[in-house]
């Protein structure tokens, strides 16, 4: 494991501990968590996602595509929800016939192209984001689902904001892991 990765998923435990205040617990022999998931879990998981764009930037900048690959792919195996099947994941810049992303191969290429299997993909984390916010226009939590609906600004090395309309669905899986289950993104609607 990437020493990325490793803090990546050391970070969005303790996020997710000091946010829920119940995440997990020792009760005798048997470990137990709180299968709800709580709205600072959820801007926690966001909060990580837009640090882990960035991330895969500027390893690409320092240590090229093999290391932004690596990367990609640790934050993919750390916040995306592939290990629970089929992830509901439609970028901002993909289209027919491989606009949707449902398994780990398909959204590596997005995040840093290099895959023939996807001759389109430039790879979208590869464009030296320096910055990330996020604003919800809201957040509907029930039980261990979260679904968040808003904006994501993304700021390159240029200063440049690219501002993108994004909807997440977040699930607690049986570790107490805060994972995406669906990732909806598009370039906001404009009349001309």
């Amino acid at each position: 494991m990437s020493k990325f990765s490793s803090g990546f998923l050391t970070l969005a435990a303790s996020l997710a501990v000091l946010a829920s205040g119940s995440a997990l617990a020792q009760t005798g022999e048997a470990r137990v968590y709180n299968s709800n998931i709580s709205l600072a879990e959820v801007e926690a998981a966001q909060a990580a996602w837009g640090t882990a764009l960035v991330q895969i930037s500027d390893d690409y900048a320092a240590g090229g595509h093999a290391k932004a690959k690596a990367t990609a792919s640790a934050v993919l195996d750390a916040a995306y929800g592939y290990n629970l099947g089929p992830v509901l994941f439609k970028p901002t810049l993909t289209v027919a016939p491989q606009t949707f992303r449902t398994t780990k191969d398909g959204a590596l290429s997005y995040f840093v192209g290099g895959d023939a299997n996807f001759p389109k993909d430039s790879g979208f984390a590869l464009k030296g984001w320096k910055k990330v916010e996020v604003a919800n226009a809201a957040v509907h939590i029930n039980g261990d689902v979260a679904n968040t609906m808003g904006k994501v600004s993304m700021t390159d090395k240029n200063g440049k904001v690219t501002t993108v309309d994004k909807t997440w669905t977040f699930k607690k899986d049986d570790t107490g892991a805060v994972r995406i289950v669906v990732h909806h993104s598009s370039l906001p609607y404009s009349v001309n």
